[in-house]
């Protein structure tokens, strides 16, 4: 049980390393860019460190984010094998994306600094829409499939967590997915209205999850004495 409680503690922090490395990255380090695609001439301030920063952030994201569902992994089994690797998979896929969206960040610090002449606007607004496209694929979809959809419903059937915050995983997650499609589509605009309410079900669930499984650990559940999985 000793294990079982570390491996809560540990699947906690690194939900709460998402939120840690994700947040500052898109709203603080990645500021100086967004809306300037000019900056790839080498106008401006440099500002490369602080974007680095950002780019470096979301690298360390990635492996939070895999670690979620890798160290819950051995547990998670136990109730349903498939649905535990689809965890992992869907995990890996939109980690595959937001990688993508710091290789187009890191080319625009790259085309600055080493060739700002052949740059312009036009080039970076171009990486930058790779950004917000992956952006859009990775942590607006499938962060709504992975963690809402797939892990809620592993957390409500093996009760590792109280019962009522799947719910808000299991709301969640097809909203932030629905959200994402609407905006792919062009039914709604980036950071829409309709996309901040949203995100609002499933935000609460992975903060709470992390937090919960920091503090308590996992509930007691017969998954948890048994190695038996299910399909």
């Amino acid at each position: 049980m000793n294990t079982e409680r570390n491996t809560a503690s540990l699947f906690g922090w690194l939900f709460i390393a998402t939120f840690v490395l994700s947040i500052p990255a898109y709203f603080i380090f990645y500021a100086p860019i967004q809306d300037e695609p000019g900056y790839i001439t080498g106008a401006g301030a440099d500002e490369s460190l602080i974007v680095g920063l950002g780019a470096v952030s979301e690298v360390l994201l990635i492996v939070a984010n895999v670690g979620t569902a890798t160290v819950l992994y051995r547990i998670i089994k136990r109730q349903s094998e498939t649905g535990a690797i689809s965890y992992v998979s869907a995990r890996i896929v939109e980690g595959i994306f937001i990688g993508i969206g710091v290789i187009a960040i890191l080319t625009f610090l790259f085309l600055r600094e080493e060739s700002p002449a052949i740059g312009d606007a036009a080039l970076g607004q171009l990486l930058l829409g790779v950004y917000d496209r992956a952006f859009l694929v990775g942590p607006g979809f499938f962060a709504g499939l992975a963690n809402g959809v797939i892990l809620g419903y592993l957390m409500l059937k093996s009760g590792l967590v109280p019962r009522g915050m799947t719910y808000l995983g299991l709301i969640g997650g097809p909203l932030i997915m629905l959200s994402g499609a609407a905006i792919m589509l062009g039914l709604i605009e980036r950071g829409d209205t309709l996309q901040g309410i949203a995100t609002i079900p499933e935000f609460f669930w992975e903060l709470s999850l992390g937090i919960y499984c920091v503090v308590k650990g996992f509930r007691p559940s017969p998954i948890l004495e048994t190695s038996t999985a299910t399909i």
